[in-house]
This record gives structure tokens, sequence and C-alpha cells, in this order.
């Protein structure tokens, strides 16, 4: 069955450009409305495959195997969200230390006495990707 799936993917994604590198090989214009229409099809041709395998792939389950089922789903759920809390508290962690360790440095270059004020506002910059990382950890420890 997963051979299907890595089928229908490489069918999804591959034959939209094998078509558009056949009608610029025959010479035809390709234009933005041509475009649109070969990936449509393909998108449409591709989901339709999609919901194909996962019905005839579907199995009915006990209720203890159900509650192994939901028990999964939601251990993966986990694993996204702990993944999201850490990915973009980090993203925004370093936003924020990039705008103010630049401030930092040029307010350094202007008197160096303030090294240390400067340097506690780039680490508390960084305490947001630090609290993603706890959340995310505390996510996964339940």
């Amino acid at each position: 069955m997963e051979y299907l799936a890595i089928l229908a993917l490489t069918v999804g994604v591959v034959s939209p450009l094998i078509s558009l590198y056949r009608k610029k090989v025959s010479g035809k214009e390709i234009t933005k409305r041509t475009i649109r229409s070969t990936f449509g099809i393909n998108a449409l041709s591709f989901f339709s495959l999609c919901l194909l395998f996962a019905f005839t792939g579907a199995t009915v389950f006990g209720a203890s195997e159900a509650v192994e089922v939901a028990n999964a789903a939601a251990n993966g759920w986990r694993f996204v969200g702990a993944g999201l809390s850490t990915g973009l508290s980090c993203v925004g962690g370093g936003i924020a230390v990039a705008s103010a360790a630049s401030a930092a440095l040029g307010a350094i270059s202007e008197d160096p006495k303030i090294m240390g004020k400067a340097l506690i506002f780039v680490a508390l910059a960084e305490g947001v990707a630090l609290y993603g990382v706890i959340i995310s950890i505390l996510i996964l420890n339940q």
C-alpha cells in the first residue's frame, strides 16, 4: 500500500512538469492559463488518487483497537505541538535577538559603559526561545 502512495505522489508531482516540458519542446506557447490548468488537473487527479487509496486501505477497528489508534493519534499531535512550540519560539527569538543585538552594538559603539545593560536586553530576547523549549518538554512529558 505504501508503494501506491509513493507512486501517486510521484505522478502528482512529476506529471505536470513533464506536460509543461512537452509543450515547451513542441514549440507551443506556455501561458499562465496553461500552467494553472495543468497544475489544477494534476492536483485534482492526485487528491482523488489519495482519497481512493485512503478508502481502500480503511479497516474496521474493535473497541480496544480504536482506543489504541486514538492514543497513537494523540501521541502524534503531541509531537506536532512540541515541534511547533519549539520552532516558532526559536524563530521569534531569532528575530528579537537580531533587532536587539544590532541596537545593542550601535549603543555600545556610542558608549562602551552600557555593554552590560545591552547584553541583558539581548539575553531577554533569547529567553523567548528557551520558554518554547521548556513548553515542548512539558508537552512531551505528559
